[in-house]
C-alpha cells in the first residue's frame, strides 16, 4: 500500500488561485504545514475583510482564540480593543490577524500555557500572511510583540529599540511596532501596567494620526 504524500512544509501550495480572503481563509482551515495543527483545535485565520486601513499582527492565537476559531478575542485582545478606542481608532477598520495560525502550547495542570513558535513553524505559515496583506493592503501594519516584527522586520529588528517609530518596508506605506498587548496584562503591577498600557495607546495614536 503506497504511502500517504508528506505534508508540505510551507502553506504556498495550499494558497487557491485567484485568492480572496473567503477563498484563502476556507484553505487555511485545512492547513498542515507544520506539526501545530496536531495539537491545535482549529486554524485561526484573520479577520476584517479586505481593504482596511490598517492591520494589527500578532504572534500566535491563545487558548481563547483556538477554542473560538477567532483572532483577539481573549484578554489581550479585549484590552486590544479598549486601547483602540482609546486611541481614535474604530475596531472596524482594523485587520487583525496573527504570524502563526495554530495555537501552540505546552500542558501545566490543566491549563494549556502559549510557547513560543520556532523559525520553522514562522516560514511555514508565512505564506497565508503575505497572502493577507497582499489581499487586504493595508495602508499601515503593526507589528504586536517581537516575534510579529522580527517575521517581517527580520531577525534582528529589536521592539525595545524602534518602538513607536515608522519602519520603511515594502510591505504598506506605514509599518510600526510595538508591544504586544499579552505583555501589558504580564506587567508586575497595577503602576506598571497603567504606564505601559498609556505607551501602548500612544504607539496606536502614532498610527492613527497617519491614517486620518
Amino acid at each position: 500500500m503506497p504511502k500517504p504524500p508528506p505534508n508540505p512544509r510551507s502553506a504556498a501550495e495550499l494558497i487557491p488561485d485567484r485568492p480572496t480572503i473567503a477563498k484563502v481563509r476556507a484553505a487555511a482551515k485545512q492547513c498542515k504545514a507544520c506539526d501545530l495543527y496536531k495539537r491545535g483545535t482549529q486554524t485561526v485565520f484573520g479577520e476584517g475583510g479586505g481593504n482596511r486601513p490598517l492591520m494589527l499582527v500578532g504572534e500566535q492565537p491563545g487558548d481563547a482564540e483556538d477554542l473560538s476559531g477567532h483572532p483577539f478575542v481573549g484578554p489581550a485582545g479585549k484590552l486590544l480593543d479598549r486601547a483602540l478606542a482609546e486611541a481614535g481608532i474604530d475596531r472596524a477598520n482594523v485587520y487583525v490577524t496573527n504570524v502563526v495560525k495554530h495555537f501552540k502550547w505546552e500542558p501545566r495542570g490543566k491549563r494549556r500555557i502559549h510557547k513560543k513558535p520556532n523559525a520553522g513553524e514562522i516560514s511555514a505559515c508565512r505564506p497565508w500572511l503575505d497572502t493577507e496583506i497582499q489581499l487586504v493592503k493595508p495602508r499601515a501594519i503593526v507589528c504586536l510583540g517581537a516575534t510579529a516584527a522580527q517575521a517581517l522586520l527580520g531577525r534582528q529588528f529589536k521592539v525595545t529599540v524602534h518602538r513607536g517609530t515608522f519602519i520603511p518596508s515594502p510591505l504598506a506605506p506605514f509599518v510600526l511596532a510595538t508591544v504586544h498587548p499579552s505583555s501589558l496584562l504580564r506587567a508586575p503591577d497595577e503602576e506598571t501596567r497603567r504606564r505601559e498600557t498609556k505607551r501602548f495607546i500612544d504607539d496606536l495614536r502614532t498610527v492613527a494620526s497617519r491614517l486620518s
